[in-house]
């Protein structure tokens, strides 16, 4: 346990980078401070000495003005180190917090697209944050804590010797209580109860928004209580393993713990009683009621040193599981990079003896593929649910990399392809393209950051967007989704084609681009295509056959297989899945509502 507590420690103070001696330097003057922070007591020491020694006639005590001035600097200096000890720690914990969120992030961009496809965003984004301000407090505080403390406890060692080592092992007898308890609670197999409890907060964080994404459908659908039950499992099971790690665990070593060190007056007494007779027999009274006084004073500082222990503990067992989470997130599968850095010649693409299988599960979702689009060819991908067309298409710009064969473009590798030049190469336009909370300025400019307004404008005209931005208050320059602005899907799909349209890139997948488009916007959306893939090499993905009639040639997958390919006339001739699909999709569009009798 202590050799992993070690190597988390040595990898969180990694993440400092070139702050990580201001750690160093904080627990050095948290040491000094404590040491500082213990001369008063020694001061009251001699004051009391002095006095008891002089009495009745205490004008004898000349010195006692300047042990009080030595307990007041010495007071000072030791809050003024512990300031100092403190700003040179919280400047680490937070360039370290940040370093860690800005290198998970660097990381999460190396990872492919698709690994967000089956991580939610949420999650992730809570694991990285969260975890990496449970970190803050170890290196802001705890760290510094515990080696000022135990810079305290040797200093009460030698205490210990110095004055009168009986009181000074009474007095201590109080932290070893302590630690027993502590121990306890944090130690051995408890400690992994602390993994378990954070993991069960982040199954309720990702429960709680999946419940809130949610509740549109479940009110719609009267599902409230079913839809309910994932969240309020999620919540019991964090709310049980707290009220065990509390109830179970915690309740009698800390009420122990507490005991012990608010009431470490109680193990001096007995010592002092046994030592007073001694005391009046040797004649060395007055030494023993200096000593006693001294140690009832110092008794009160134990506390204070266990419950930085305490929390110092806390804060190492929450950097741990802090740590895991964030190695969860640095452990993400990278995209592999080669260095030949191929350029196509050309923009064809095409698939060779394709396979591909996603993690966990056993059947490919694409099994030998192969075909080739020609460069300015239009391919649809058709086939029913499940078929691998989607998959296809996100093979192309490598948001998974294929389990066997090749996929090219332009006759190179994608894998051989620097990641910036391949997405430059390729646009994207899915069923459910994502707008940014920002102007529509931004969410265009978003695939081509340098591009001025007239750009924008001449992509927003091209993608059908001028009804949209007349009604717009601000023109491109209103904020979507704020003040009242909100815009339909197919108003936000148009946006996302201005956004493609802008990029210009010789490459265009398309999925299923006008799945949540009324009539009215599915008619403006076409147009917007045609501008859009003009004298482009397009993959299209659509379950309305009737947006892939005059595609240059039509692939049918099925089962993850190419089972036909041709254009639209020859694909009927052959009547076979697609003649199938054809005729289902022109039955549905003739089917309508009526009553039972007009049916028959």
């Amino acid at each position: 346990m202590e050799e992993k507590k070690q190597n988390n420690l040595s990898v969180l103070l990694d993440y400092a980078g070139a702050y990580k001696g201001l750690t160093f330097a904080g627990m050095a003057l948290s040491a000094l401070s404590m040491v500082l922070g213990m001369l008063p007591y020694v001061c009251i020491w001699l004051v009391l000495r002095d006095l008891i020694s002089a009495a009745p006639d205490y004008s004898n005590a000349v010195n006692i003005s300047k042990y009080a001035w030595m307990a007041f600097w010495s007071a000072f200096a030791g809050i003024a180190v512990y300031f100092c000890s403190l700003m040179c720690t919280h400047l680490a914990a937070f360039r370290t917090a940040s370093n860690i969120r800005k290198q998970g992030i660097a990381h999460l961009m190396k990872t492919p697209l698709g690994f967000f496809d089956n991580n939610a965003s949420g999650l992730l984004r809570n694991k990285l944050d969260s975890g990496a301000a449970d970190t803050e407090t170890l290196l802001a505080h705890n760290l510094a804590d515990i080696v000022g403390t135990a810079a305290m406890f040797l200093t009460l060692i030698v205490l210990m010797v110095v004055f009168d080592w009986r009181m000074g092992l009474a007095c201590m007898l109080a932290g070893i209580v302590s630690v027993g308890a502590l121990f306890s609670m944090m130690g051995g197999k408890n400690a992994q109860l602390m993994a378990e409890y954070q993991a069960a907060q982040d199954v309720m964080a990702k429960a709680g928004t999946e419940y809130v994404r949610g509740i549109p459908v479940v009110k719609v659908f009267q599902q409230t209580v079913y839809s309910f039950k994932a969240f309020e499992k999620a919540i019991n099971d964090y709310s049980a393993k707290a009220e065990h790690y509390q109830a179970d665990i915690c309740k009698v070593p800390q009420a122990v713990n507490l005991t012990a060190t608010e009431g470490s007056f109680v193990f001096l007494v007995p010592v002092a009683l046994v030592m007073a007779s001694s005391a009046l027999n040797a004649g060395n009274f007055i030494q023993f009621v200096v000593n006693f006084a001294f140690y009832s004073v110092f008794s009160a500082v134990i506390s204070t040193a266990l419950a930085r222990i305490m929390f110092g503990a806390s804060g190492m067992m929450l950097a741990d599981t802090a740590l895991m989470r964030i190695s969860q997130v640095m452990r993400a599968p990278v995209l592999p990079l080669s260095h030949k850095d191929l350029i196509p010649a050309g923009n064809s693409i095409e698939f060779d003896h394709v396979s591909f299988t996603y993690d966990g599960n056993d059947h490919p979702a694409l099994d030998d593929v192969s075909f080739k689009v020609d460069d300015g060819e239009t391919v649809a991908l058709v086939g029913p649910s499940g078929g691998g067309k989607t998959t296809a298409a996100s093979l192309i710009p490598r948001f998974w990399d294929v389990s066997s064969g090749t996929v090219r473009i332009g006759s190179a590798d994608v894998r051989d392809i620097d990641p910036h030049t391949l997405m430059e190469r390729v646009a994207f336009v899915f069923q459910n393209d994502h707008l940014f909370k920002t102007t529509v300025l931004e969410n265009v400019r978003a695939a081509r950051p340098q591009a001025s307004e007239t750009e924008v404008y001449e992509a927003l005209s091209a993608a059908q967007c001028d009804d949209i931005i007349t009604k717009l208050p601000d023109g491109i320059h209103t904020q979507i989704n704020a003040s009242g602005v909100f815009l339909s899907g197919g108003e936000q799909q148009r946006i996302a084609l201005a956004r493609a349209i802008i990029k210009d890139a010789p490459i265009i997948v398309l999925d299923e681009a006008t799945a949540f488009a009324d009539p009215e916007n599915e008619v403006k959306i076409q147009k917007a295509l045609k501008n859009l893939t003009r004298n482009k090499t397009v993959i299209m993905i659509a379950h309305r056959l009737s947006t892939v009639v005059s595609a240059d040639r039509i692939l049918v997958l099925e089962n993850g297989k190419l089972i036909e390919e041709g254009a639209h006339n020859e694909l009927l001739k052959k009547e076979g899945k697609y003649a199938q699909m054809w005729k289902e999709y022109n039955r549905a569009l003739s089917w309508k509502i009526g009553t039972e009798k007009e049916a028959a």
